[in-house]
């Protein structure tokens, strides 16, 4: 079970999973195909396989890490803005940057993630149920 999962509390549900783009993985095979390039792509690799991200009824929610745990959570009631970094290919290709800004000094930024407009939207979709 993910750790995403075993956090829920009561009533909490997950309205969103953010994933990394096919591209990510596609660099990280071909750089696996030199010698050189498997300094790079063996941690590519771990860190798209140990990374989680979601939006929950109540919170967003990144973790990291394989032998030990990392996490950034941010309360919706505290996401004050959320942008939206996106390069030429980005668009064309459905990838980009997301940074959610919190109350104070919080802010979470997300890696490379698939069509992060569509996040973007479930971060304000789950903000409008929780106010209602």
């Amino acid at each position: 079970m993910s750790y995403i999962q075993q956090s829920l509390g009561a009533n909490e549900r997950v309205i969103a999973y953010a994933h990394f783009h096919w591209s990510y993985r596609l660099l990280t095979i071909l750089l696996a195909v030199t010698v050189i390039g498997l300094i790079f792509a063996i941690p590519m690799a771990i860190r798209q396989a140990t990374t989680e991200i979601a939006v929950t009824s109540h919170r967003l929610v990144k973790k990291t890490g394989f032998f030990s745990l990392h996490t950034e959570e941010l309360s919706l009631n505290n996401i004050e803005g959320v942008k939206v970094d996106q390069g030429f290919f980005g668009s064309i290709l459905g990838y980009g940057h997301v940074r959610i800004e919190g109350t104070g000094v919080d802010a979470v930024q997300l890696p490379t993630i698939a069509n992060p407009v569509a996040f973007r939207a479930a971060i304000e979709t789950a903000k409008d149920e929780l106010r209602k």
